[in-house]
Parts: structure tokens; C-alpha cells; sequence
């Protein structure tokens, strides 16, 4: 396998990592919005996501994918 090839690889891995935390993330705060119909308004259901870990998933796999997507490739020219 070339080095090229390898680097891809790495960054296929990178986004389907991303892609999973980010999914995670997702469903976290869907299933969070139910706390809305108990009678939370906005303020208190935003106050209560900010403290839960499985929410921050949402933006560390979003950080994952452009980092995977928008790091320039390592072009050496021989």
C-alpha cells in the first residue's frame, strides 16, 4: 500500500469516527427534547444539555468530520 493510500485511509477512519460521535450526539439531544413536553422551558432544557457528556459528542464529531474533510493532503513531490 502506498503512502497516499495510507493517508487516505487515516482519513476515512477520522470521518467515520466523526460520523458515529456526531450521530450519537444527535440522538442524545432528540431524546432530550422530550423534557420539553414535562414542562422545561428553553432556558432550563439548554442549562440541562450543557452539562450532559453525551451531548458535547454532537460537536466533537462534527470537529472530527472537517478536520477529516478540510486538512490539506501531504503532497511530496519526488
Amino acid at each position: 500500500m502506498t503512502l497516499k493510500a495510507e493517508g487516505m485511509m487515516f482519513r476515512v477512519f477520522i470521518l467515520l469516527i466523526g460520523f458515529g460521535l456526531a450521530v450519537s450526539g444527535g440522538v442524545s439531544l432528540i431524546m432530550y427534547l422530550n423534557l420539553l413536553t414535562t414542562g422545561m422551558n428553553y432556558q432550563e432544557y439548554f442549562s440541562f444539555i450543557s452539562t450532559r457528556v453525551e451531548c458535547y459528542l454532537l460537536i466533537v464529531g462534527m470537529i472530527f468530520i472537517a478536520a477529516s474533510v478540510y486538512t490539506p493532503k501531504n503532497q511530496k513531490h519526488q
